[in-house]
């Protein structure tokens, strides 16, 4: 029997941008995704802490050590920028092996994105 359960975590956010006319996804700052052990292309949940929007989509890199946080495509009308995110990624393992696993959980600085 497999389980989902969290892989990876970014914790609280500030969306830096929302971008309607881009094909969709969201852009993180790679220092971030490599932090939380995120990769291209990664299916992502996204819950919006100002406004109670949860919403899937799938990620790609943004410039290391921008602090980017960039939701585009349509997902774009379920943030504005400044919001606050967790930004959420499971995996799915054996039961046996998920009661070992360790998820990687960060906590960038809140008011530009960054490591500490």
């Amino acid at each position: 029997m497999n389980i989902e359960i969290l892989k990876s975590k970014i914790h609280r956010v500030k969306v830096t941008g929302a971008d309607l006319n881009y094909i969709g996804s969201i852009t993180i700052d790679k220092d971030l995704m490599d932090a939380a052990n995120i990769i291209e292309g990664e299916k992502i949940q996204i819950v919006n802490n100002n406004n109670g929007e949860r919403l899937e989509t799938y990620v790609i890199p943004g410039l290391r050590g921008s602090g980017e946080i960039t939701v585009n495509g349509a997902a774009a009308r379920k943030v504005s920028i400044g919001d606050i995110l967790i930004l959420i990624t499971y995996a799915s393992m054996s039961f046996d092996k998920a009661k070992n696993f360790k998820p990687s959980i960060i906590f960038p600085n809140e008011e530009n994105n960054l490591l500490k």
